[in-house]
């Protein structure tokens, strides 16, 4: 059985490399929030469960994902949008180490609902985006 979690384990890396190495920068960004999301949902499981080192590794991965999400913030041309959301993704990662540190499935509910409104405006971004800006940006 361990060979065939292996065979899968490896497709999915192939179908994340190939996503990512084909996406723009907003597509991107929403490949993360889907990793988020993804993360927080396998955390709650394991909470459920009471699998407490996966809990942690998926929950070590979501906090991973906000720092990546924090870390690529440009302040420069983002302005008040930017340092609002440093602040929110500084409050995720906060909340993220209670949730592991307590189980606190509320407090879990609470940022997956957050990052969910967050992912939700993103969906909406390649609208308001010129088609020949966004055709432009995925050539570069």
């Amino acid at each position: 059985m361990r060979p065939n979690l292996k065979a899968i384990e490896s497709y999915g890396d192939v179908k994340v490399t190939t996503g990512v190495s084909n996406a723009n920068s907003i597509e991107l960004i929403q490949m993360l929030f889907d990793g988020l999301l993804e993360s927080l949902s396998v955390a709650r499981g394991h909470i459920q469960h009471g699998a407490i080192a996966e809990k942690s590794k998926a929950l070590g991965r979501a906090s991973r994902i906000v720092l990546g999400l924090q870390g690529a913030l440009d302040f420069n041309q983002g302005g008040d949008l930017a340092n609002n959301l440093n602040e929110l993704y500084s409050y995720v990662t906060k909340r993220i180490f209670h949730i592991n540190v307590r189980n606190d499935l509320e407090a879990l509910d609470e940022i997956y609902g957050l990052m969910s409104e967050i992912r939700e405006a993103w969906s909406e971004v390649p609208s308001l985006v010129p088609t020949a800006s966004r055709a432009s940006r995925s050539l570069n």
